[in-house]
């Protein structure tokens, strides 16, 4: 089997959530690691374009959205499980809020706050990134309603953890855990006074300690460069197979584009290699690379046939 390559940067809130996926199941890695801002060479070739951060290879097989990585590595090394007691649907649903609901509000908390101090090429990354301006003054001036939104929030998960149990869904750590942990680090970032609500919340602190306890696995580092030569000198393991139940008939061979419905909303362009309710996989070629398959999840991602 291949090596386990994430291909993210320190920073990254939600590459936060997958090194500790990677800790949770004890599992080797190498890292590489990517520019916060485009332009990011050695990893277009492999994307064919999609730009969130992070991105998961496998030999020839690229994964997208930290959504389908978890579930593609819950698939590879399903012990120890990431859905303790039966906990996959819950876990699965409740990341539509945490990755978006939930982020965006505790982004523009570390934003409004510190946004004034990122270089002004993070600044216009970011705005292109969106599809709109990233507006300090605006952001700042929607920090006390973020502070509202989150505090709101967080207080759910006190509540949560009220009776003593060690993790979101009991004793043992889960996916569910590191949904909502990734945004209570990034929270972290913002300034001293915006964050200071979080000192309200003893038992999300305690409970924090033991998630961030988790680690990150047995990590190790590699180029770009090896990471490109490992996708060239590997093939698509992702075969052909039609969705029966699909009520759009979409058939392997189908030149289709696959684009995220809310940031970053760059079209990945390829022939339908697989497709199901959960995943959409598309083959594509690059120079540098020859044939990848690049993966995509079915939910939160647009897919037009070309």
């Amino acid at each position: 089997m291949s090596d386990i390559i994430l291909h993210h940067y320190p920073a990254s809130p939600f590459a936060e959530k997958i090194r500790l996926i990677f800790g949770l199941k004890g599992l080797a890695w190498k890292s590489v690691k990517i520019p916060m801002v485009m332009p990011k060479p050695d990893l277009m070739p492999l994307t064919g374009g999609y730009r969130k951060t992070p991105v998961m290879q496998i030999g020839a097989d690229i994964y997208c959205d930290t959504v389908l990585i978890a579930r593609e590595l819950e698939r590879r090394h399903p012990a120890p499980t990431l859905y303790p007691h039966g906990s996959e649907a819950v876990s699965l649903g409740l990341s539509f809020w945490t990755d978006k609901t939930l982020f965006r509000d505790v982004g523009a908390l570390v934003f409004g706050s510190i946004g004034e101090q990122m270089p002004e090429a993070f600044l216009k990354d970011r705005a292109e990134f969106r599809g709109a301006p990233f507006d300090i003054e605006r952001m700042k001036a929607a920090v006390p309603n973020a502070q509202d939104q989150v505090r709101a929030a967080l207080e759910w998960v006190e509540t949560g953890l009220a009776d003593g149990r060690k993790f979101l869904l009991g004793d043992t750590p889960g996916l569910a855990d590191l949904n909502v942990y990734f945004n209570v680090w990034f929270l972290q970032r913002a300034a001293e006074d915006v964050r200071g609500f979080l000192d309200d919340f003893k038992r999300i602190a305690d409970w924090s300690g033991r998630v961030a306890a988790i680690g990150h696995g047995d990590m190790s580092v590699i180029s770009s460069g090896d990471a490109l030569e490992i996708a060239r000198d590997s093939e698509p393991v992702a075969s052909e197979s039609t969705d029966a139940g699909d009520p759009r008939c979409l058939k392997p061979g189908a030149r289709v584009s696959v684009s995220p419905d809310d940031t970053g909303r760059v079209p990945v362009e390829g022939v339908l290699a697989a497709s199901g309710s959960d995943r959409i996989v598309i083959r594509r070629s690059d120079p540098r690379i020859g044939d990848v398959a690049v993966h995509f999840p079915r939910a939160g991602y647009r897919v037009l046939v070309l």
